[in-house]
């Protein structure tokens, strides 16, 4: 069977259509533009197309052939975005096969030429039947087909033979689809607040309403969503609100497209501005353009997937269960358990006891049994949530209902989950709503702040399941001591609930968390100790992140605020779960050690008696005389020791722990000093790192070269203690962390790690550029750089703290500032919060006094920005 048109002629072709398609897409972006509904722009864009397809069809393709041109899938459904995939399937009569392989080879060519990039499939109508029989996706893409050109029948024929009596009966698609949405949400961290939503994919994204309506048009042959009212499934403001939904994705989702120039369904950083800019935003006093956008685009994944769960829970008792639903099993007057869901008695439970939406959540607590609510009840719960108003909050007895459900001793997680997903937690604590959906423009904060304050909670309740004791053990054993973890879990959910107003978030949180405890009838003292946590729910971090605590000063200040063990205990286990809440990829073995080393030195403080604090000198010779007896297991000789350390100042014994001091004095000490430099590596240490030592004669570019090489092996340094005694000698030890925040304890990796330091330092050149890359997210954060300085007069040193964007080489650039200037470097902590550096360095002058000259320090701050602007941004 030749082609409709001479392959002459088809050249002439391509460049015209092409034109079409450009012409089409400017006109469709200056209609976006004018405000011009998606849905209509969609629809118009597939029908540009469909005219475009069946031309060539015409032109290539013969009137009589016993073929059919099909749009599947999203073109099939006409909802074709800017850079879609077109997808397409030619239905050929078996007879046709062999004939038609030239002009549909042709027509494929032709479409790729003109810049379509169709997905593409030629098949019979057996083959189709055969294929999706097998395969979820075939017969999904298949239900959406729509004839475009050609043989009619043969298209029919194809429809008749993927019909629920013959393939996949609704039972089974069903099954399969929701199978699959689980797959896929677990693929995505089951999760749709993440920093770089994928808007199609994510939980609450557009499969799932596609989702609802695949299994809508199996079941019960529904063509529109609109089809699920009349069926009984959705109300008719339900409805509205599920295509609202899909309008702002899709809306996005176009504007994704048109800024990309291809399919890109990823809300990453490096659109989101723009995006924000382009949906009307601007940045406020306290919230940004790009937060408020994203709070909106959170905000309706959040409703769609409470839809999406609602409906999914009525298929399957339609499609599943059919009339098998068992009888109910009475709980109180109010509910009752059927085939394993709770359920209100009847419609108007709600109305009646309004109460009783949050005696819900109680009665699933109660009765851990239960799999869940039943889509009929959580649709009543939504409808009556406008109950919850001034006077239900002033009920004594809903004030209490809400308590009971903090003091039960199993699913609280799980009841202020549901709570938030419904909607009553919001309703409940109108300072909550403010934070649903509200995330943080940066690389730290990686979830929304409702999320993270969930994650939270569910963290700490983690400490009190026995199954999980050994996961953070000191956590498990004080959680188990405290009076009342009521206390802590209000502290939890109070923590962040101010965020985005204007002024300190933990102050103001203090205050809400004050007059709600106060409101449910708890003392003074339990309301002070929820709001002081929630004031204070940083300062543990803080002092870790950027105090010296080996600094007995540093320890006792800390005490002195936190004030006694109780409120110790408390602050503790809320730290380390917001820790783990925040960022689960940045918590780590040193995090962990960090904070509980400051936890044991406030609590050996707060026992000594505030007014009785620990010397330095009486703890430095607890540590020498701890290492002692260490070193005596080695048979070490003592005198030995004690001459070594005549060279030592009072740092290295105040900085290290006696394990340190004994590992690093046996190093010294076995030292030949034709072997140096000394590079020895401890794979796992008390302090949750891994140790390199290094051991060596002082020089020019030391530090710079050493942190650029660790930064090349792709090494985080989490701490580093520079010493240089005497004689000229040089001892310094470095904590560091492999990139996923784990301890280095490969031998091959470690033997690498060796031998890069060992070659490295025994070269003098003193540049060492790094080649790693900076991640591509930290462009997209513009962190201003800041040196600041202040002394530390006990310890007679300056304290520079440097924030300023994170980057390859970073740490080596300011060791280069610091031999530049001659500052002498005793003491680093590195912190890394997301894209933002915040170092502390403890310096002093060559002589070793602290650097109290406005001109030095104005010198070494300008010397930092120059060279650190040199660093580049790879």
């Amino acid at each position: 069977m030749a082609s409709a048109t001479p392959v002459n002629h088809i050249s002439p072709l391509i460049g015209r259509y092409r034109e079409r398609l450009r012409t089409g897409a400017a006109a469709l972006f200056e209609r976006f533009d004018h405000g011009i509904p998606v849905t209509e722009l969609v629809q118009d864009h597939s029908r540009l197309i469909d005219r475009i397809l069946c031309e060539l069809w015409e032109q290539i393709v013969s009137a009589e052939a016993r073929a059919a041109l099909v749009a599947v899938g999203g073109y099939g459904r006409e909802e074709l975005h800017p850079a879609s995939d077109v997808d397409i399937l030619v239905l050929v009569a078996p007879q046709a096969v062999a004939p038609l392989a030239g002009p549909l080879e042709e027509l494929i060519t032709l479409l790729f030429d003109i810049g379509l990039q169709p997905g593409h499939s030629v098949r019979t109508v057996a083959e189709c039947a055969n294929i999706a029989a097998r395969d979820i996706t075939v017969i999904t893409n298949l239900m959406e087909s729509r004839l475009l050109i050609g043989d009619g029948a043969l298209f029919e024929e194809m429809r008749r033979s993927i019909a629920p009596e013959r393939i996949w009966p609704s039972d089974a698609f069903f099954s399969a689809k929701h199978a699959e949405q689980q797959s896929r949400w677990h693929k995505y961290g089951d999760t749709a607040y993440t920093l770089e939503p994928n808007i199609k994919e994510n939980p609450g994204g557009l499969r799932d309403i596609q989702m609802i309506a695949w299994v809508a048009k199996r079941h019960f042959a529904a063509e529109t969503l609109h089809d699920l009212v009349d069926h009984g499934f959705l109300t008719e403001d339900e409805h509205r609100t599920l295509v609202a939904g899909q309008v702002h994705l899709w809306r996005i989702r176009f504007a994704l497209h048109r800024l990309n120039g291809r399919c890109e369904d990823r809300l990453l950083f490096d659109y989101q501005r723009t995006l924000a800019q382009q949906f009307g935003f601007s940045d406020g006093p306290n919230n940004l353009a790009v937060e408020q956008f994203m709070q909106q685009y959170y905000r309706t994944v959040m409703e769609l997937n409470r839809l999406n769960e609602m409906l999914l829970q009525l298929f399957e008792e339609a499609i599943l269960l059919h009339d098998r639903l068992g009888p109910p099993v009475p709980i109180n007057r109010r509910f009752q358990c059927r085939s394993g869901y709770l359920e209100v008695t009847d419609d108007r439970v709600f109305r009646r006891f309004p109460r009783a939406l949050l005696e819900v959540f109680l009665v699933l607590q109660i009765y851990p049994e239960i799999q869940g609510v039943r889509a009929s009840t959580i649709r009543l719960i939504r409808e009556h949530r406008h109950l919850i108003d001034e006077a239900f909050r002033a009920d004594l007895r809903a004030r209490s209902l809400f308590m009971e459900i903090l003091r039960q001793p199993v699913g609280i997680n799980r009841a202020l989950r549901r709570m938030n997903r419904y909607g009553v937690l919001a309703a409940y604590i109108p300072a909550f709503a403010n934070i649903v959906g509200r995330m943080q423009y940066d690389l730290f904060h990686v979830y929304t702040v409702d999320e993270h304050t969930l994650i939270l909670l569910r963290n700490l309740r983690r400490y009190t399941v026995p199954e999980l004791a050994e996961e953070l053990p000191l956590c498990t054993a004080i959680a188990h001591k405290i009076p009342k973890r009521e206390l802590l879990y209000l502290a939890g959910l109070f923590h962040d609930i101010a965020k985005g107003r204007r002024g300190d978030h933990s102050q103001l949180g203090a205050r809400e968390a004050w007059d709600f405890c106060r409101r449910h009838d708890l003392s003074e003292f339990d309301a002070g100790l929820v709001a002081w946590l929630v004031e204070k729910h940083l300062l543990m971090s803080i002092t870790v992140q950027r105090k010296d605590i080996a600094d007995p000063q540093v320890v006792q200040i800390f005490a002195a605020e936190v004030g006694d063990l109780t409120r110790l205990d408390y602050l503790y286990l809320l730290t380390v779960a917001d820790s783990r809440a925040t960022n689960p990829k940045r918590w780590n073995s040193w995090r962990d050690a960090l904070l509980r080393e400051l936890y044991h030195n406030a609590r050996r403080a707060l026992l000594r008696g505030l007014d009785n604090p620990q010397a330095q000198d009486e703890l430095i010779e607890r540590k020498r005389s701890e290492a002692l007896r260490l070193l005596g297991r080695y048979n070490e000789d003592t005198a030995q020791c004690l001459s070594l350390w005549q060279g030592f100042n009072r740092d290295f014994f105040l900085h290290n722990s006696p394990d340190e001091i004994a590992w690093q004095t046996r190093l010294i000490l076995a030292a030949d000093p034709q072997d140096l430099p000394i590079v020895r590596i401890r794979p796992q240490t008390a302090r949750g790192g891994t140790e390199i030592f290094i051991y060596t004669r002082d020089r020019q570019g030391l530090f710079a070269r050493t942190t650029a090489m660790l930064d090349q092996l792709g090494l985080n340094i989490m701490d580093a203690r520079i010493l240089t005694n005497d004689d000229g000698m040089t001892l310094n030890s470095y904590q560091v962390l492999d990139q996923g925040g784990t301890q280095v304890e490969d031998e091959t990796r470690l033997a690498e790690i060796q031998g890069a330091l060992v070659s490295v330092l025994a070269e003098h050149d003193p540049s060492l550029e790094v080649a790693r890359r900076m991640p591509r997210q930290y462009k997209y954060f513009p962190i201003e750089t800041k040196v600041t300085f202040t002394t530390d007069e006990t310890n007679r040193r300056t304290v520079m703290r440097l924030t300023t964007l994170d980057r390859p080489g970073l740490l080596a650039a300011v060791g280069s500032v610091f031999e530049t200037c001659g500052i002498r470097l005793s003491n680093a902590k590195i912190a890394t919060i997301g894209a933002e550096v915040d170092d502390v360095f403890f310096i002093t002058s060559p002589e070793g006094r602290p650097i109290t000259c406005e001109a030095d320090l104005n010198c070494l701050q300008e010397e930092i920005h120059r060279h650190l602007e040199q660093v580049p941004h790879h």
